[in-house]
């Protein structure tokens, strides 16, 4: 044995030593943050649920090597909706208390929870909202409109209460990049789909700006018809409130928008005394842990689609779990779901702003799949399921959208950056040799010839007559009639249902509804909802990071296999410890990067 491997082996010796210490204490001190005393989550005979939306609330947990360390854990969608709706019908439950103000929060996420509110007080249950502002934090209209779903709103006498409507803003660089002689030459299926717009233009073309305005209106409609619901105005006083926003503290109360005036320990006391201080307090999230189906209930598939479409083999994030919807692990959860006899129905999440065309191709494939099988598949659609996020859910049974959800923008935009006039400018120069006519089709230093040039408009054409025969199939429609809301608009879900893009409005719980309905289910019957592929536990995702030594020297291996044994000791003593731990040139069906004011 050479010196040098000896002395790797002692440096590989001790860094495994000092990680298993590591590892250890970790988890420890995890466990303990996490799951002491709660760790059991035994529902009290007379509980208050509480909701802090500072935590977040997730469309999926996540899964990443690094998120056992996870110092608390972050609700998810599917978690809340269960929760609340098992809340609502639980006689310990007395009420809900929650914090809003703060934490990322779209409308259609939104109103996913304001949803599940309104379900939960319609059982006799009492709901009430606190924020220290809504505005401060950002998502000043997308909190308060949530905060309108409880039956009163607390306000601190320092907050304000942040409703100023939306805008929708990008920025366009062709003048920039005119100035340095970099052209964007870009092709797109139809005028509507800006996509990339920002390096073709110098502002916002008029299609756009039309369709992002009908945006905006719309979603400015649903708040102001929230606000007069929840708070009982006239539709039209609340819209001009809007306008006039936004309200310091005692504005707002004035204005009928918030019911009282005061701090979070007065919102304690409050609570106190109409409940009782005996009356034990319990987050959601760990409410919804304490739920156990029935074994014998029916089993309905869950699959995620989250983030950019993008081709993949499905090798997570290395250290937080999936940051994207890979072609590979989605399609395979669905195809695995689909071939499960014991799995009568699938739900497919998706929330997605598009991506790869091949990639949503992949997937749509195995969601046409289940239909040619008979297994329905119910999509439900979180803030955005645009253009490749639409695509591949053109084919299930039944879609279901928020009226917030982004929608739609049915279309292909491709193309790339032609930096060959720059470099002279930066005395840079670019030189090399090919063999094939095409072989710089893709290259940013040369623009395309016209041969070139016309094959690039062929796949568009390609691409979006496949796009909307698709959406034609999947929606029972004629070409002509996806044809005129498929020019690239992005549109609400209340917008899009009215387009036939979308079958229903609702959440996760309008999903679980039409799966009853499809499997013709009694409209209160249990179903066990199964999660395909089966989420890992962080210890699992570390375990199976250190194991994947593909690529790796034979030498290399073995180190990396010794780790992860002395880290698979460990997991038995997780295990009874924290048992509830739980290219720029290519076809793209990629909605607008905008930036949303809200």
């Amino acid at each position: 044995m050479s010196v040098v491997r000896f002395i790797r082996r002692i440096i590989f010796g001790l860094f495994a030593l000092v990680g298993g210490v590591i590892v250890i204490g970790a988890i420890a001190s995890a466990i303990a943050w996490r799951y002491f005393p709660a760790a059991q989550h035994r529902v009290p005979s007379q509980v208050v649920l509480t909701l802090d939306l500072a935590d977040g609330v997730a469309e999926r947990g996540s899964g990443g090597p690094l998120s056992w360390t996870s110092f608390g854990r972050v609700l998810t969608v599917r978690e809340l909706t269960e929760g609340l709706d098992a809340a609502g019908r639980d006689p310990r439950v007395k009420g809900l208390v929650a914090r809003l103000g703060t934490g990322d929060l779209g409308m259609a996420r939104a109103q996913d929870i304001r949803d599940a509110i309104l379900a939960f007080r319609q059982q006799g249950k009492f709901a009430v909202a606190f924020a220290e502002s809504f505005g401060e934090a950002g998502d000043g209209n997308t909190h308060y409109y949530l905060a309108t779903a409880f039956d009163e709103i607390w306000l601190q006498p320092s907050g304000d209460v942040g409703l100023t409507g939306f805008r929708i803003e990008s920025p366009y660089f062709k003048n920039l990049l005119d100035q340095y002689g970099v052209v964007a030459r870009i092709g797109q299926r139809e005028e509507y789909k800006g996509a990339m717009d920002p390096l073709t233009n110098a502002g916002m073309p008029a299609p756009v700006r039309e369709n992002y305005q009908r945006l905006v209106d719309s979603w400015v409609d649903q708040i102001a018809n929230g606000i007069a619901q929840g708070r009982k105005l006239d539709a039209a006083a609340a819209r001009a409130l809007i306008d006039r926003g936004p309200f310091p503290a005692d504005d707002a109360q004035k204005e009928k928008l918030v019911d009282h005036l005061g701090y979070w320990d007065e919102v304690q006391k409050a609570e106190d005394d109409r409940f009782g201080k005996d009356v034990a307090r319990m987050s959601v999230a760990n409410y919804a842990g304490s739920l156990t189906p029935p074994s014998d209930a029916t089993r309905i598939a869950l699959v995620y689609g989250l983030g950019p479409v993008q081709l993949s083999q499905g090798k997570p994030n290395p250290l937080f779990g999936d940051v994207s919807m890979g072609s590979q692990p989605v399609s395979s959860a669905l195809h695995d779901a689909i071939d499960d006899d014991s799995v009568r129905a699938i739900i497919f999440r998706v929330d997605s702003p598009g991506g790869s065309y091949v990639a949503s191709d992949t997937i749509w494939r195995e969601v046409d799949r289940a239909r040619q099988k008979g297994k329905p598949v119910i999509v439900s659609m979180g803030d955005v399921a645009a253009s490749g996020g639409y695509f591949v859910a053109a084919a299930a049974r039944k879609i279901v959208a928020q009226p917030g959800t982004i929608t739609g923008s049915i279309g292909v935009v491709s193309g790339k950056v032609v930096l060959a006039n720059l470099w002279p400018k930066l005395n840079v120069t670019w030189d090399g040799v090919q063999a094939g006519a095409n072989a710089n089709i893709e290259s940013a230093n040369s623009d395309y010839s016209e041969a070139a040039w016309s094959q690039l408009q062929r796949e568009l054409d390609h691409v979006y007559a496949d796009f909307m025969g698709k959406v034609a199939a999947g929606r029972h429609m004629q070409t002509d009639q996806v044809r005129t809301v498929a020019k690239g608009q992005v549109w609400t879900g209340a917008d899009a249902k009215a387009n036939g893009l979308v079958d229903e409005v609702g959440g996760f719980a309008t999903a679980v509804k039409l799966v009853r309905e499809t499997l013709s289910l009694p409209a209160d019957a249990t179903v066990q909802l199964v999660e395909f592929p089966p989420p890992q536990n962080g210890l699992q995702a570390l375990l199976n990071g250190l194991l994947d030594t593909s690529g790796a020297d034979a030498e290399s291996a073995r180190e990396a296999a010794t780790l992860a044994r002395l880290v698979r000791l460990l997991e038995p003593l997780a295990r009874v410890l924290a048992p509830a731990a739980g290219p720029a040139s290519s076809r793209n069906l990629q909605m607008p990067d905008i930036q949303v004011s809200q």
